[in-house]
This record gives C-alpha cells, structure tokens and sequence, in this order.
C-alpha cells in the first residue's frame, strides 16, 4: 500500500487551525464523543466476537469512558502554562520573567495493536487530539471496524474530519518514514526495534508501549486460593492476549503444590477460549525447548502450565501472547529477584502477600505497573502512567504523564 505523498502534508496544514481551538472546546468535544461512544454499548460485543461480551464492556468500553472523563476533568490544569517569576530566580537574571507551554507536537502517528483495538488507540487518539496533535491511525489487521468508529463517534461529536484518518492496515513501514511529528506504537518488541530503525532516518521521537512476560511474586502469607482465582482471570483474558497478563511465577517451594493443585481447580471450571494460531504454534516451540531442557507441562484446559521450570527460567524470557503459567519454586525472595533481574522485559508486576512487604518489594522492581493483592485491573485506571522498561519499551501512555508526553514543553524567556 502507498501513502500518498501529501499524507503528513495535509495534517500539519489542519494542524495550526486545530492547534488554535480553545481548550475549553476541545473538552466539550470529548463529553460529546463519550456520550456517543456510551450509547453504542449494546453494539461494541460485534466487532469482537471471539470474546465474552463482559470482557469487551469492561475491557474496551469502560476504561475508554473513564479516560474520557479524566480528560473532561484534568487536561486543562495537566497542559496550563508555568511561570517562572521573580521568586527564586537565578541572581544573574535581573529582570527576567520566563514562562514554559505545553505545545502540540503537531502529528502524530498512532500504530494501534489487535488485542485492545478500541480502548488503546482510543485512549491515545483523545489525548493526542486535547494536546492539540492531528492524528494518523493506523490500526492492526482485524482493528479496522473499532478504528472507523472511534472516527465516525469524534465527527459526530463535532471534532473537524480532519483531526484523524485512518491509514490501511499494511501501511506501517511507509507510515514511520512518511515524517510525522511523534510516533507512538502499541506492539511487541519485534514491532519495536523495526519501527525505531526506521523512525532513526528521519529522527522522528517515538513512545513505545511494548511486550511484557509479567512477573508474580508470592509472599509467604498470601491467600493461595485467592492467588489462583486472579491468575486465572489474568491469563485468560481475552484469550489470552493481553501485555500485562501473568506468565512466570514465584512461589516458594513449600506453597508451590498448593498453589498448583488451587490452580487446577479453578481452571478446570472455565469456559473454552478461542487462541490465534499464530500464538499457539509458538507456545508449542517453547513447550518443545522447555520439555527438551527437562521441563514438565500440563494442560488445564485451556492453559499450559510449566509446573517444573527451576534451572530453565531463561527460556520463558519471550513475549507469547497466550494463556500461560510458569510456577517457578524459590527459597527465598532474593532467588526470585535474582531470576527477575535477567530477564529484559519490565511491563508490569504483582505481588501477593502481607502489603508492608509487598510494598517493600514493589520498589524494587523495574516494572512500570505493580499491582498488590491484584493483577492487570488497576492498569486501567486513567488517573495512572502505563509504560515499561527494557524490552518492554520507554515512555508512558494514559494518566497526567502521557498526555504530557504528547505535547513538548518551549519555554520563552523576557527581560523588562
């Protein structure tokens, strides 16, 4: 597929008319749009029909809502100017006022993944468009239905058809070096290096939001049945497909066969899920090393479970978005950072156990979420920065830091 040439053109040419409309006007359109996208609840089960309606409403519609609201209430104090005055100015500066603006950074490609196709390029669409930011949304193959309606729901709200299009789903290659003003992707790590190597030839900066192979530590003290009931939530989530879902956890030994046999009755009761097969050739590849290595596996319905994996934890240093568990038994909470601090993915983390200690261990991990006596929900708080470290990418969407990362701070300084 070919863009055409005057794509990013267009944009910034629209850019400085949207850039000049008052704040106040921008937010006015988002309560419209949230108000539109309320009243489409019944239909939004349709365009993803491999997964439980409940999962779609809570999972896509309401996070959205929610951010919606944030916006509503907080982009205007988030994206206020700061004065630099007299108090505490340097002494060198006799005279000198200075004040520093969020500005737009004027385009902005949003690369959108296929798990969430709604929620999370929905949530970056609104706040690159009430920073100011014209939008190319480009969705994953099987996104387009979700992308053409959070566009027909901001033109029905009132926002200029020209504040976002819609790129075709093969366009992404072309789409990276086209030279927009700020790329923000939603992908794996492999998705990432590609898109930073190409972003590098025109200098174009980049937000990437990438895989994650989730710790969970467990405390002693933790509730096991209650450890089972979340594990098995978060794993199964949308069948499988979600960044943040638990895959390898630390247990100690002696909890370890209770924790797995909680596991089993819990799992044994859940519906069947519907896996992409792409994911599931490999979870076979890593079934197969893991087995050669000396592993044990079993299936609980839907989900592969590594009951045996200590000596081998470097093998499941791999961002396979499907239903399953690594139970990894420690001594102790330093061998289980030991085996955290080689992996190179730092999405998110949960911890169960007593909170004084939990919050203890919270501090010292590299994840950008952590989670206490819970796992994935919390996230989704719009109040809250979602990002991670290493393999799992850098900088933040959502919450105060990310509309703040889609704008660029200028400061102008003036002597009277």
């Amino acid at each position: 597929m070919t863009l055409p040439d005057d794509t990013v053109a267009r944009l910034k040419q629209a850019a400085e008319h949207w850039e000049a409309v008052p704040m106040t006007t921008r937010l006015r359109l988002v309560r419209r749009f949230r108000r539109l996208l309320r009243g489409r609840w019944r239909m939004l089960p349709s365009l993803f029909p491999a997964r439980p309606a409940v999962e779609t409403w809570t999972a896509e519609l309401l996070p959205l809502l929610a951010a919606c609201r944030f916006l509503e209430r907080n982009a205007k104090k988030i994206l206020r100017a700061r004065k630099a005055g007299v108090w505490r100015r340097p002494l060198w500066l006799p005279g000198v006022t200075s004040r520093v603006e969020r500005r737009p950074y004027g385009t902005v490609l949003i690369l959108a993944p296929g798990n969430y196709p709604l929620m999370l390029p929905g949530i970056q669409l609104l706040q690159a468009l009430v920073a100011g930011n014209m939008v190319a949304l480009k969705p994953a193959p099987g996104g387009e239905a979700a992308a053409r309606l959070l566009v027909e729901l901001l033109v029905r709200a009132g926002f200029p058809p020209a504040v976002c299009i819609i790129l075709p789903t093969d366009s992404g290659a072309e789409a990276v070096a086209a030279g927009f003003d700020l790329i923000v992707l939603t992908g794996s790590a492999q998705t990432g290096r590609q898109v930073l190597q190409d972003a590098a030839q025109t200098l174009t900066p980049t937000i990437m939001e990438l895989s994650g192979v989730d710790p969970v530590f467990v405390l002693p003290g933790a509730d096991l049945a209650h450890v089972a009931r979340r594990l098995a939530y978060g794993v199964r989530l949308n069948n499988g497909a979600t960044c943040i879902a638990p895959h390898r956890v630390f247990v100690r030994h002696e909890d370890k066969a209770a924790l797995l046999a909680s596991l089993r009755f819990t799992l044994a009761q859940k519906a069947p899920l519907l896996c992409d097969s792409a994911g599931q050739a490999r979870l076979r590849a890593l079934t197969e090393r893991i087995e050669a290595a000396g592993g044990r596996v079993e299936m609980v319905g839907d989900v592969t479970i590594f009951t045996q994996v200590e000596g081998l934890h470097r093998l499941l240093d791999t961002d396979i978005f499907m239903p399953w568990l690594a139970l990894t038994g420690i001594s102790d909470i330093e061998e289980a950072m030991m085996l955290e601090k080689s992996m190179s993915y730092a999405l998110g983390a949960s911890i169960f156990g007593p909170v004084p200690e939990a919050s203890r261990l919270a501090r010292r991990l590299r994840s950008g979420s952590v989670c206490i006596n819970d796992l994935i929900v919390p996230t989704a708080d719009p109040r809250l920065p979602f990002g991670g470290a290493g393999a799992s990418g850098y900088g933040v969407t959502r919450g105060p830091e990310g509309l703040l990362a889609l704008t660029r701070p200028v400061a102008t300084s003036v002597r009277t």
